[in-house]
């Protein structure tokens, strides 16, 4: 059995990409791997004056903290391979530094975008923009792309030009997970080897609770759409909010956070939860009529949508990023223009005078979850890039 380190460093706000780390560290250990975690979070980060400001950019571009203890992990557990999810902004880059001198082999998920984008969603004032795409991103520095701060858009900026030129993204990671083929074409755009990089989406656990029971299923008598996940600009929330605004006959029901949130508080048809623990939403996704992603930005693979598949519930989407390789129109959901509130409308209006196709479309959904996005269709795809990585590494 492999023994397997996991490097990840979370944001403040929550998102997917911690779920994907938290389940895939359960599905490993499920399968008799051992697994330490190297974790770090934003929230340690103490920035009060210009010198804690300094400190923290230079840890961004190269962490010595982060090197030293990722050498100590190494020397202490032993892995066979390094797993790293995210670095920005304490754990750094020069972690794979730390590991290739202790020849240990290195896999690196990319969930978003940040190699090949300061801000990480190839978004600029609410409009897909793609000046950073494969050059130095100085655009990303002008337009204070990241956190709207120029200072912190250049820390970012200068960490990843700094390893573009040290050759740390070519040389010192044996293998990258992307989670789509769209994603796979944008980080080729951007100069990762196409050799080192491997399609693997991510995958979401069937509910504890019996799936498409009579009277429980799409098509049941509440007739509310479901949104759930963070509520910024990027996730489409403006776009939600215009949709129900314009059709009162509409109801949602949003589970979640942020500061778009508001934007949902004075609309008759819109309920906002707040976070909701697993079993609640859960609850929440087997009584919807389907599940709206209205995002706005390239969404790499949103773990929401495979969650709502495990529970026969069928997504309406935004036709964007990785969206149309999730959800095949017709299928198992709908997909719509983005940013189009219209047309947004017009596909809510169909799901529910047609319940009886959605419910169609979730029973397909829940068979494409089992047969791609399952825990036990993607425990050999994440193994065999293990595998991989650990066999180039002796060569």
């Amino acid at each position: 059995m492999l023994r397997i380190l996991v490097a990840h460093n979370s944001y403040q706000m929550p998102g997917g990409e911690d779920g994907v780390v938290t389940a895939e560290i359960a599905l490993l250990r499920s399968r008799g791997h051992e697994v330490e975690a190297l974790l770090r979070h934003n929230d340690e980060l103490a920035v009060r004056g210009m010198a804690d400001r300094v400190r923290a950019a230079r840890d961004c571009v190269w962490s010595a903290n982060s090197a030293q203890a990722m050498r100590a992990a190494i020397r202490r557990f032993r892995p066979d391979v390094l797993h790293v999810h995210n670095t920005l902004a304490i754990l750094s880059p020069s972690i794979y530094w730390a590991a290739s001198a202790s020849g240990v082999p290195v896999v690196q998920t990319l969930h978003n975008f940040r190699l090949a984008c300061p801000q990480a969603m190839f978004l600029r004032d609410g409009r897909i923009c793609q000046d950073c795409l494969g050059r130095v991103p100085l655009p990303g520095v002008v337009h204070s792309c990241y956190r709207n701060s120029r200072a912190q858009t250049l820390a970012v900026a200068v960490m990843l030009t700094t390893h573009r030129a040290l050759g740390t993204w070519s040389n010192k990671v044996s293998r990258y997970i992307v989670l789509s083929a769209f994603c796979r074409d944008q980080f080729i755009a951007a100069g990762l080897p196409a050799e080192k990089i491997c399609i693997k989406p991510n995958f979401a656990l069937a509910p504890a609770s019996p799936k498409l029971v009579e009277g429980n299923h799409p098509g049941n008598a509440e007739e509310k759409f479901l949104f759930v996940g963070r509520m910024t600009p990027e996730k489409g929330i403006s776009v939600l909010a215009q949709t129900l605004r314009s059709d009162e006959s509409l109801s949602c029901i949003g589970v979640g956070d942020g500061p778009a949130k508001a934007e949902l508080g004075d609309i008759q048809g819109a309920t906002a939860t707040g976070w909701l623990d697993a079993p609640a939403v859960s609850q929440r996704m087997h009584k919807a009529l389907a599940l709206v992603v209205p995002s706005i930005c390239f969404e790499p693979f949103p773990l929401v949508a495979l969650e709502a598949f495990a529970h026969g519930l069928p997504v309406i989407a935004s036709r964007i990023g990785s969206l149309p390789e999730i959800i095949t129109d017709g299928q198992t959901g709908l997909l719509f223009e983005p940013g189009n509130a219209r047309d947004l409308a017009q596909k809510m209006r169909w799901a529910r005078e047609h319940p009886a196709q959605m419910r169609r479309m979730g029973e397909v959904a829940l068979t494409v979850h089992e047969k791609r996005f399952s825990a036990q269709e993607n425990y050999p795809q994440l193994i065999g890039v293990y595998q991989d990585a650990i066999a180039v590494a002796r060569h």
